[in-house]
């Protein structure tokens, strides 16, 4: 079996090689070509341990994750994804879980901004300088033309070390502000993208503000975490979800659904726009976009297969006997 560390797979693929996955993920998931039970969460006060398997006609994925977001001097997300044959169920491959899932999450985001954000958006706020934060701004600089990106962070002292990181991956041309809030950071921002565990709205609930951007959400994961307030959903013309699950599973879709801030009809998947290549989801004037993504077993599975298969072809990654 293959061992891919983080520099084994930063060294495989490249985002805009997961992006592409994820966009190919999206046909597997329409065709229904797969086999995946709802992620099993087994929770532990704040603390979250998830166990997300997947069987489709490439391959064999199992991810086992645990989400700690009180860690202060460690990351909070911890991970391992076993890839195995989906003919004969050998073990084909171990990868960095915390390495593949920051890829594949930002590249969700990623696919989100390629679909819907409007061409010639070139200013980004990022709601949240973690692990998935720093993800999230490599993949929309990937997507569009990226001039200025806005930070904001409840702890300051994380937006500095978030820079210098994402500035190596990104280039000194992109010019990165820190801001002291979330009003501020998505003032001047056409792709506004949040990436916290909170259980209250992080973004201010004034549709003055909140106009004419794409939102994505990808930090709430239960029914219990919220990320967007009620007047966003007043003026979105389109919220749209990467899985039927992200509507039972997040805050963000459940409670505006509870509360009848928008109705669950009128709610679409990324995966049927990408295959329709609706253009007319993208941001219009005076209203705005939303997508909210809580992941799946079927884009890990799909991602690690592209990960190992292009290790392989450069031969990268440690062997491993049993």
């Amino acid at each position: 079996m293959l061992f891919l560390s983080e520099q084994n797979i930063q060294e495989a693929v490249t985002m805009k090689d997961v992006i592409d996955a994820i966009d190919a993920t999206y046909s597997v998931y329409e065709s229904g070509e797969f086999q995946m039970p709802e992620r099993m969460q087994v929770k532990d006060d704040d603390n979250t341990l998830l166990l997300m398997p997947c069987f489709t006609t490439e391959a064999i994925g199992t991810k086992l994750v645990t989400v700690f977001p009180n860690n202060q001097t460690l990351p909070t997300l911890h991970g391992l994804v076993v890839l195995n044959d989906s003919e004969s169920g050998n073990i084909k491959g171990i990868l960095n879980g915390s390495f593949l899932t920051g890829m594949r999450t930002g590249a969700i985001g990623g696919s989100g901004v390629r679909h819907l954000a409007k061409r010639d958006a070139d200013s980004l706020a990022i709601i949240g300088t973690g692990v998935q934060g720093f993800y999230q701004a490599i993949a929309a600089c990937t997507e569009r033309p990226v001039k200025n990106i806005y930070l904001y962070n409840r702890s300051q002292e994380k937006l500095s070390p978030f820079k210098d990181a994402l500035s190596k991956w990104i280039g000194e041309e992109v010019s990165i502000h820190f801001t002291s809030s979330a009003e501020e950071a998505i003032q001047d921002a056409a792709i506004v993208i949040t990436a916290t565990t909170s259980k209250e709205p992080v973004l201010p609930d004034n549709p003055d503000l909140l106009k004419n951007k794409l939102f994505i959400g990808v930090g709430s994961f239960q029914p219990t975490m919220r990320e967007f307030p009620e007047s966003l959903y007043n003026i979105a013309d389109h919220v749209i979800v990467d899985t039927d699950h992200a509507i039972e599973e997040s805050g963000d879709i459940a409670t505006p659904i509870e509360k009848g801030w928008v109705n669950r009809e009128s709610i679409g998947t990324l995966s049927q726009h990408v295959l329709n290549n609706n253009a007319e989801l993208t941001v219009q004037e005076g209203k705005s976009v939303v997508f909210k993504s809580t992941g799946m077993a079927l884009f890990d599975v799909v991602v690690a297969n592209l990960m190992y298969q292009k290790a392989q072809e450069k031969g990268i990654g440690t062997r491993l006997t049993m």
